[in-house]
């Protein structure tokens, strides 16, 4: 059937459907424009169920058709079961199942992988109509098969675009329907190698948490071993020592306890982790009162262990030798400044003893433990005099993930009486040895 329609002088025929107007170019750019639409909401989410609705509501846009559905294979049942769809009744779309061969315009599309376009659904004799599509009243459907991207001969299921109203699909309708099932097909792999991947993930972070937790209980059985054995020895230099020991131990333990119990795998929570320690600390400080402050932040595990020996050595020290009456502040505090962590322990004590040089070799294991992790966190260590009197130990420590390398210890620390005027001394350090009456022990 012909019409002319006039437009600007002009007469131009127009062929007219017998049921419909259609302007192929773009009903066709109608398609491909919905085909990059479905690919950006298909990398925007990890959620197959997301994807599976999306995609089903889509590709019915794309044919112009009301009711479209997806339709996964089951190995197990040998049966197409329904994920997702749009325009069927939510109660009938949860109970759809197909047998998986070639009684239905789905099952046949699986097995042979062929697009089957039905326009006249309810007289094809090649199939058994489903009473969905019955009860519907679908006069026509295209089903294609759903190819799992990058698996060769491995299936997904069918994508399955069906209309109630009058009209035909043809080749291009099913080229653009297997095109979008190929499509999805990519972004349903996609999504189930990244869930693999969250499993595989996940069993590894079980088995790092296991791990520091298993360390941690081994350490802390160490630690018991050495506290019993301080117990029995008959000098106090051997007791005080397996004491010292004990107490490293425990501070590494201490470490593996916040990693298995930490948000990250290989982190610890450094304000929770120093609040903790502080406690820990304290309760083996006597009289002494030990303040700390910690700003939130993530520190490695690598650096979270030489950075608790640190501060364990000093607070042990400043608890010994600090105030000679068995009383006093010490204060801990860890903050980021200038992309580097500041760690600082401050007592109000006695003070350093005068020409103390961190330079000068000494047989005093604590004083070799500190250097040692001083270089180990590649930091630079200040000693200050506290104000009015005391000491004050401040280490710059470029392990934030911003923070540069920036090693360097310089000068001999002046000793100095109570009260005393502060003075930089970069470098230096304390360390437990013989007690003095009015300087710290060297």
């Amino acid at each position: 059937m012909q019409t002319t329609m006039k437009s600007e002088g002009l007469d131009f025929p127009i062929l007219l459907g017998t049921l419909a107007i259609r302007d192929e170019l773009r009903y066709r750019l109608r398609q491909q424009a919905l085909l990059g639409e479905f690919g950006r909401a298909a990398l925007q989410t990890r959620d197959e169920k997301e994807i599976l609705q999306r995609a089903a509501e889509l590709c019915a846009q794309g044919l112009g058709a009301r009711f479209a559905k997806v339709l996964e294979f089951l190995p197990e049942q040998r049966s197409l079961v329904a994920r997702a769809g749009v325009g069927w009744e939510p109660d009938k779309l949860a109970n759809i199942s197909f047998a998986a061969d070639d009684s239905s315009p789905a099952g046949y599309a699986f097995r042979t992988g062929q697009a089957v376009i039905s326009n006249q659904v309810q007289a094809d004799t090649r199939f058994r109509s489903p009473g969905l599509l019955t009860d519907h009243g679908i006069k026509r459907a295209i089903n294609v098969l759903i190819e799992r991207g990058g698996h060769g001969n491995v299936f997904f299921g069918v994508l399955e675009v069906a209309s109630p109203d009058p009209g035909r699909f043809d080749q291009a309708d099913a080229d653009f329907l297997a095109a979008f099932a190929g499509l999805l097909g990519l972004a349903i792999e996609r999504q189930q190698a990244d869930a693999r991947l969250q499993e595989a993930l996940d069993y590894q972070a079980l088995l790092a948490r296991e791990m520091s937790h298993r360390v941690k209980n081994s350490l802390t059985s160490v630690v018991g071993l050495l506290r019993v054995q301080s117990r029995g020895a008959h000098s106090d230099d051997v007791r005080d020592a397996l004491e010292e020991a004990a107490a490293r131990v425990a501070t590494i333990a201490q470490v593996h306890d916040h990693l298995w119990r930490g948000s990250r795998i290989g982190f610890v929570d450094l304000a929770d982790f120093i609040i903790e320690f502080c406690g820990k600390l304290q309760g083996a400080a006597g009289r002494h009162v030990i303040r700390c402050h910690a700003d939130p932040m993530l520190l490695s595990a690598d650096h979270a262990i030489p950075l608790g020996l640190l501060i364990n050595e000093l607070v042990s020290n400043a608890v010994k030798h600090a105030y000679p009456d068995g009383t006093g502040v010490i204060v801990v505090s860890a903050r980021e400044i200038e992309g580097l962590l500041r760690v600082e322990v401050i007592d109000y004590g006695v003070g350093l003893p005068a020409g103390f040089d961190i330079g000068e070799k000494r047989p005093s294991l604590g004083i070799r433990v500190i250097t040692g992790l001083t270089r180990q966190l590649h930091g630079h260590l200040t000693v200050s005099a506290s104000d009015p009197c005391g000491a004050h130990f401040r280490f710059d420590l470029p392990i934030l993930p911003e923070a540069e390398a920036s090693i360097g210890t310089t000068g001999p620390a002046g000793g100095q009486d109570c009260p005393a005027a502060p003075a930089q001394m970069p470098g230096s350090i304390r360390h437990n040895g013989e007690h003095h009456a009015a300087t710290r022990p060297t």
